[in-house]
Formats: C-alpha cells, sequence, structure tokens
C-alpha cells in the first residue's frame, strides 16, 4: 500500500515543485521524469495485489470523516494498471506536442501543475471507500481537468467547451451524492463495505441506488443522453490531454458504475435490459454522429461515445448472467466490458495523439482541408493506421478481441432459457454487427480523406513527420495494440481477476483454448500478409508505375478526389432526419465563376432541440429578477432585513 501513496505523492509535489522551474521545456521533462516513476511505484502495487490479494489502510480522520479506508483490490488494479501506463504517455508526448505553444512564449505552469494532479486524483478515486472522500477526489478530477481543458482559453470556443464540461460534471455529482445519501443513510455509514451489507438485505434500495449512480458516473463516462460535453472538451483541450481524457478518465465514470455493482448481491435483470437499451442508443448515436463530422478531434470524441456503449454493452450482458444465474454469460460479459475498457484506452489515445501529430503540422483540424499526408508524415499515418483498424475491431489487432467476448457472450445469453433475454441479446448483437460496419466506414473515410490522394490546402507545405516525442509513445501503444491481439489469452488471464469480483471465473479453461485457437489463427494471417507483401515487393521492385485511365484527364488532382463529406454523404443522406444540417452556400452566377463555396456541417439533434431552448429558457426566466440586481447598496440591506424578518417569524410561529 505504501507504493501507492508515495507513487500519488510524487505526482502531486511534481506538480507544486513545477512551479519553481522557469524554462518551459526542463519543466515538461521533469513532469515526464516523475510521471514515470509513480508508475514504478503503480505497477508494483498492482503486481502485489495480482500476486497477495486486496490490500487496505485506514485512517482516522475525526467526526466528520470517521474512518477512511483505502482499498486496493483486484478492480482497483485492474484501473491503476491502465492509468497509470496511459497518462506517463501522455506526459511524454506533451513535450512534442506543446513545443510550437512554447516557441509562441505560450504559458504552460496551469498546465504543468494540473497534469499530474489529474492523474494522481484519479488513482485516488479508484483506491477509496469512503463516500465524502471519494466525492472530494473526484472533484479534484473535474477540476483539474477542467484547467487543462481551458489550456486555449483566450478563444471563445475552449471557455464555452470549459463552462460546458465543468456544468455537467457538477450535474454528474448530484446524482452521486444522492445515490451515496441512499446508501449512507441505510447503512448509517460512509465506508463502502457496509453499503454492500444495507443493499444485499434490500432489492428496492440496490435497484434506486445502481440507476442514480449509472445517471451520475454516466455522465462522466458520456453515455447518451448525457453526451454533449464530451464532443466540445475533447476538441478544445490539447490532444494529450484528450487522450487522457478518452483513453483513460471517462473510465473512471466505467469504475463507478462496477464499484456500486460490487456493492449488489444480484442485480435484477430489469437493471441489465435498462443499461443493454442505453448501451445500443449510446453506440449507434456515437458512430452516427462521428461519421457525420469534419473535424478530426470531434470525430474521436464521437467515437469514444460509440466506445462506451460497447463497453455498456458487455456490461449489460454480464448483470443478465448475473440475473439468470448464468456463469458462462455474466464471465464472457464483464470480461469483455474489462477488456474493452483497456483496449478503448490504448487505440483511442493512439489515435488522439495521431490527431495531435496532425494538428502540430497542419494547424488545422479539419479533414476536408487535408491530404496526401502520407507522403509526407509516413510514421503518423501507419500509427494512425494501426489505431483505425483496432477501433474497427478488425483482426488482428486487440479491439476484434475484446468485441469477440461480447459476441460471445451474447451469443451465450440468447440461450438463456427466457423470452425477454433471447430477445435483448439478439437485438444488441445486431446492433453491435450494424455499428462494427459504421466504425469501419468511419475511420476509413478519416484516414483516406487525411493521407491518401493528393495534398490539398493546408497540407501542400507539409514536409516532414513529427519528431520522436510524438512518434515513441505513439509506437509504444501501437506495440500494446499487437501483443494484445496476438496474446489474446494472456490478457484473458489478467482481466479474468477483476471480473472474479462479479463473478466465479471457474469456467474460464474452455475460453482459454478458444482463445489460444484465434491467437493461432490471427498470428498465420499476419505472417500471411506479410508473405504477400514480401511478393509484392519483389515483384514490382525497378518497375514503372503507370497512371491508370482517367478519362481525358492527364494528371489528377485535388479538386477530382472525394473529400470526407462527398464519402460519407451517400450513407448520411438516407439518415438526414436525425441530424439538423446547417449549409453556407455561395452559388456560381456565371459560366466562369470567380467565387463560390459549400460548407456543410450536421449539428447534434439533442443539443439543438432539447438543450439549447432549455436553456434560453432558463436565460428568459431570469432576465425577469435583472432589476433586483441594480447596484443599489440600501436595496441589498433591504434584502437582508426582510430575510432576517421572514426567519424570526418563522422561528416565532414554530414555537
Amino acid at each position: 500500500m505504501e507504493n501507492y501513496f508515495i507513487g500519488i505523492l510524487i505526482l502531486i509535489f511534481s506538480g507544486i515543485f513545477s512551479l519553481l522551474i522557469k524554462n518551459s521545456y526542463l519543466k515538461l521533462k521533469f513532469i515526464a521524469l516523475c510521471a514515470f516513476v509513480s508508475t514504478c511505484f503503480e505497477l508494483n502495487s498492482v503486481f502485489k495485489i495480482f500476486k497477495f490479494g486486496t490490500i487496505e489502510k485506514i485512517f482516522e480522520y475525526g467526526s466528520i470523516f470517521n474512518q477512511v479506508r483505502f482499498s486496493l483490490d483486484y478492480l482497483s488494479a485492474f484501473f491503476i494498471f491502465f492509468i497509470t501506463i496511459m497518462t506517463t504517455l501522455g506526459a511524454i508526448y506533451a513535450r512534442g506536442y506543446l513545443s510550437n505553444y512554447i516557441k509562441k512564449k505560450k504559458d504552460i505552469t496551469a498546465h504543468s501543475v494540473f497534469l499530474p494532479i489529474l492523474t494522481a486524483s484519479m488513482l485516488l478515486v479508484v483506491g477509496v471507500q469512503n463516500a465524502l472522500m471519494f466525492l472530494i477526489v473526484w472533484e479534484m478530477m473535474s477540476l483539474s481537468s477542467f484547467f487543462l481543458v481551458m489550456f486555449e482559453h483566450e478563444k471563445k470556443e475552449t471557455r464555452q467547451a470549459g463552462i460546458k464540461y465543468l456544468i455537467y460534471m457538477h450535474v454528474s455529482v448530484i446524482f452521486i451524492i444522492l445515490a451515496f445519501a441512499l446508501m449512507s443513510l441505510a447503512s448509517n455509514s460512509l465506508d463502502f463495505a457496509q453499503f454492500k451489507i444495507a443493499l444485499e438485505n434490500d432489492f428496492a434500495m440496490a435497484n434506486v441506488a445502481f440507476i442514480l449512480g449509472f445517471i451520475g458516473f454516466g455522465i462522466k463516462a458520456g453515455f447518451v443522453p448525457f453526451h454533449n460535453w464530451l464532443p466540445s472538451a475533447h476538441p478544445a483541450a490539447p490532444s494529450h490531454v484528450s487522450g487522457m481524457m478518452s483513453g483513460v478518465m471517462i473510465k473512471t465514470g466505467i469504475y463507478g458504475i462496477l464499484r456500486i455493482l460490487s456493492l449488489i448481491l444480484i442485480p435484477s435483470c430489469q437493471i441489465g435490459y435498462v443499461v443493454i437499451i442505453i448501451s445500443i442508443i449510446t453506440m449507434l448515436y456515437g458512430i452516427l454522429y462521428a461519421i457525420s463530422q469534419q473535424d478530426i478531434k470531434k470525430l474521436l470524441a464521437y467515437s469514444s461515445i460509440e466506445n462506451i456503449g460497447i463497453i455498456g454493452l458487455g456490461l449489460g450482458v454480464g448483470i443478465l448472467g448475473l440475473s439468470y444465474n448464468n456463469p458462462s454469460v455474466a464471465l464472457l460479459g464483464f470480461s469483455g466490458c474489462m477488456l474493452h475498457v483497456l483496449n478503448h484506452s490504448i487505440f483511442k489515445e493512439l489515435l488522439f495523439f495521431g490527431a495531435g501529430a496532425i494538428y502540430s503540422k497542419t494547424h488545422t483540424r479539419d479533414i476536408e482541408v487535408l491530404g496526401g499526408l502520407i507522403k509526407s508524415m509516413p510514421k503518423t499515418a501507419v500509427l494512425f493506421l494501426i489505431g483505425a483498424i483496432a477501433i474497427c475491431a478488425l483482426p488482428p489487432f486487440n479491439g476484434f478481441i475484446s468485441e469477440f467476448l461480447i459476441y460471445f457472450g451474447m451469443l451465450k445469453g440468447i440461450m438463456i432459457d427466457n423470452i425477454s433475454a433471447f430477445l435483448i441479446c439478439l437485438l444488441a448483437f445486431g446492433a453491435l454487427a450494424l455499428v462494427g460496419t459504421m466504425a469501419v466506414l468511419c475511420f476509413t473515410k478519416a484516414f483516406s480523406a487525411i493521407f491518401l490522394g493528393e495534398k490539398r490546402e493546408k497540407a501542400k507545405d507539409i514536409n516532414e513527420d513529427v519528431n520522436s516525442s510524438f512518434i515513441f509513445p505513439m509506437s509504444l501503444l501501437a506495440c500494446f495494440i499487437f501483443f494484445i491481439g496476438l496474446a489474446p489469452k494472456l490478457i484473458f488471464l489478467f482481466v479474468s481477476k477483476p471480473v472474479s469480483i462479479f463473478v466465479q471465473t471457474g469456467q474460464i479453461e474452455q475460453y482459454l483454448n478458444i482463445l489460444q485457437t484465434i491467437s493461432i489463427v490471427l498470428a498465420g494471417l499476419l505472417i500471411f500478409i506479410g508473405i504477400l507483401y514480401t511478393i509484392r515487393y519483389f515483384v514490382s521492385k525497378g518497375s514503372k508505375v503507370h497512371q491508370t485511365w482517367g478519362c481525358g484527364y492527364d494528371k489528377p488532382n485535388e479538386k477530382m478526389q472525394y473529400s470526407a463529406s462527398s464519402f460519407a454523404s451517400p450513407f448520411l443522406v438516407m439518415l438526414m432526419p436525425l441530424f439538423k444540417k446547417v449549409s453556407d452556400i455561395k452559388k456560381p452566377k456565371t459560366i466562369f465563376p470567380v467565387h463560390a463555396h459549400f460548407v456543410q456541417h450536421l449539428e447534434d439533434v439533442e443539443e439543438e432541440y432539447f438543450l439549447k431552448p432549455v436553456l434560453k429558457s432558463t436565460e428568459k426566466f431570469f432576465e425577469q429578477f435583472e432589476r433586483i440586481q441594480n447596484g443599489n447598496i440600501q436595496q441589498y440591506i433591504s434584502y437582508g432585513i426582510i430575510f432576517l424578518v421572514i426567519v424570526l417569524i418563522v422561528a416565532i410561529l414554530l414555537g
């Protein structure tokens, strides 16, 4: 347990000590070094937990907190494992990404303080077992990430995104407080262990507590309809912060849901149905809006929503397995859920780092004005492609393994002797298959529009790739993707530890044999692809490449190739009622027009037709009270006197 706290203290003090360092480059090196040292301590704790089991430490804090218990079990260790690794890679990446800002004399002091504090707060969240202390470190996490989002606070859209994020996080914490308050009243304690005893004896309260917790933690995770902060906050933040938030921080919402679930003896099947339905909506909504985006970081943000839906789907299948006393379904569902939490943190961080590399060179996030970057940024292109294939759940990469487990769990769920379970698993199976197809369309569009074809206006002056500060963390993430894809048996054994908190893993052996077979097949596929590429290389070596016939055009140019919008348009046009289309068009009026343009983007219907009208109505309501705040001190004093008189009268009437 000491290593766990030492790692957290290193992170906190590194943020504080960075204030004393004047040189910005040295500041970033110091933060990255401290993050690496902290990771070594934290991983040592993880290995001890996986070897010896749960470790605990209790602190006495007097009458307010009573006892504050820190308990690191398999679930905590699993989250500590990828939180530390992913945030350390983010700290290394920051040095390369922020170099352009440092050259422009941008102050990075606040960033260097809050980056390690964000990591420390996430580590505290997954370890603390006291409700009040949990809320404190949860707020610490939300505020530190808010300041990181506000890095470019001079931009209006960044300030708007930051404020929206902060509002959503505080709506989230209201529901978490309600869930904790309910469990605290029932158990007369703030300790999670006492919550567990109370919920085991009250089935109805367990359902209410889970629903409140699911809403609160679901806002942090990005489930629809609580997702609107994500597409705003991620583009506003620096790319390494976006990668950490999307790959790591939103998973603390999943941790919260899993932690509450671990307090319930047997969840009701209705909870499983609700989680699966919300997850299906989240998957479809997220990937549909990802396809429609021209901003690369917004595309990745909506894709995170889709993947949170996939994680939720695995969670829902696991809950159904517990509810219907089917250990196989529960084991596969929770294993797929846990593994996709890990996988998504890897390939999404890789993709955000890739987006950051593109932005650092081109200074734009608009896919429409890029193209042909594979010629000048080949390393970034290959690494981005690996992340894109992984997120589409294609073999032989890691996304395929986690989704395979979820598919397998749903197939087992179809065989549950209950018509409702049969129908919901069948629906979920079809939805996940559709989402997989749409993901391929989405990332084919993104990769081809950015890296293939001829260079468009923003890519024409790019002649070299990014430096090793970008490439090293991206390459390491790509290695993780390959390793999990080719060694699923080892990873399944790893995730079976946290899964054992929810269901016994005695049947694991049969699935290990299946994964071993998959591993061999995927390795064979990779070797076969390598052989084909080698043959092609030697056959075409030295041969002259001829331009194919192009309808009379001697040489193609960027105006003749597909744009990102035109590529996705045939699919999106069928679903246009699900979007609000906003167009800016200037039509040509002469035979040889000098100026003409057409720009179109699609707005989030929930935000346009629900959130904005609600906000406008609220603003109009409060405008009615503007005259109360008129700057007159005497009037303000009279308000205080009137309030005191009312309080005095009420006190007298109540005896």
